[in-house]
């Protein structure tokens, strides 16, 4: 009889500890020598102020930053920008609400981004666009079932103006005539790969676009001549290093400059800037 104590599993175990200890080794993080790493910052800090100065100028508006302001019963506003030729602003209509006749003291445009607004017969829906010019008188505008429209060149935001605007539509005389460009309506022209681009309004050498970029699609960088006004109406879009989304607004000043746009998941843009 052996009175030896037996132990068949030992040398696995041995074995298994063996490999979890080489297993362990390899897999610990490498640390990169003192001066690779420092090397790396460098590279790292260089390009955070290439990047703010490239973008040094550029006044974004996220989604959820500003705040509401009230213009009447079911109606609210949030400033973009203040223009020196009338502000540029979201307007919000709850179901039913209304905004009174007045008269433009701007050339005013419109995008509706969600819902539907109503002029007498003129039904607008998502992404119609609509064009006022200065001294026209507009009708009442309605939404039956509430809307968020990107207003730009308004008098909201400055009381004077407003004042002015309202009282002015007590006149009877018309002015110049109003435009609508229904978006569904086609009239696209392709710039280049996955880039299309349809006009909307030009005058006084400035024009007003929607640009619709693919998945995928890239707009080379470029400088601007005039304040350029982007408000992103669907997808995303990098501009440069900056990330927009679809409800957020971005206003580049006469001298700024973009860097390359890029999208991978597609954007649909309205921008206005100098005519090119």
């Amino acid at each position: 009889m052996n009175s030896r104590t037996e132990y068949p599993n030992q040398s696995g175990v041995f074995e298994q500890a063996e490999l979890d200890r080489l297993l362990t080794a390899a897999l610990a993080p490498i640390a990169p020598e003192a001066n690779r790493h420092q090397a790396i910052m460098a590279r790292l800090q260089q390009r955070t102020v290439q990047s703010i100065a490239e973008h040094a100028g550029l006044l974004t508006i996220r989604l959820k930053a500003g705040v509401w302001h009230p213009v009447t019963d079911g109606i609210r506003f949030k400033r973009l920008w203040n223009g020196p030729e009338g502000n540029s602003v979201l307007v919000e209509f709850s179901a039913g609400a209304s905004l009174p006749v007045h008269r433009h003291n701007w050339l005013e445009e419109g995008i509706v981004l969600r819902g539907g607004l109503q002029m007498g017969e003129l039904e607008l829906d998502r992404f119609d666009y609509h064009v006022s010019p200065a001294g026209s008188r507009h009708q009442s505008i309605q939404s039956r079932q509430g809307a968020l429209a990107y207003l730009r060149g308004t008098s909201l935001g400055h009381s004077p103006s407003v004042l002015r605007e309202l009282l002015g539509g007590l006149l009877p005389f018309s002015g110049g005539n109003a435009q609508t460009v229904f978006y569904g309506d086609g009239g696209w022209q392709q710039l280049s790969s996955g880039v299309f681009k349809k006009e909307l309004y030009s005058g006084g050498g400035m024009a007003s676009c929607f640009y619709r970029l693919e998945p995928g699609a890239t707009v080379p960088g470029h400088q601007h001549l005039k304040n350029e006004e982007c408000m992103m109406l669907a997808g995303e879009v990098f501009l440069g290093d900056i990330l927009l989304r679809a409800g957020e607004f971005q206003l580049a000043p006469a001298g700024s400059q973009h860097g390359e746009a890029y999208t991978d998941v597609g954007a649909l843009l309205f921008v206005r800037g100098a005519v090119c």
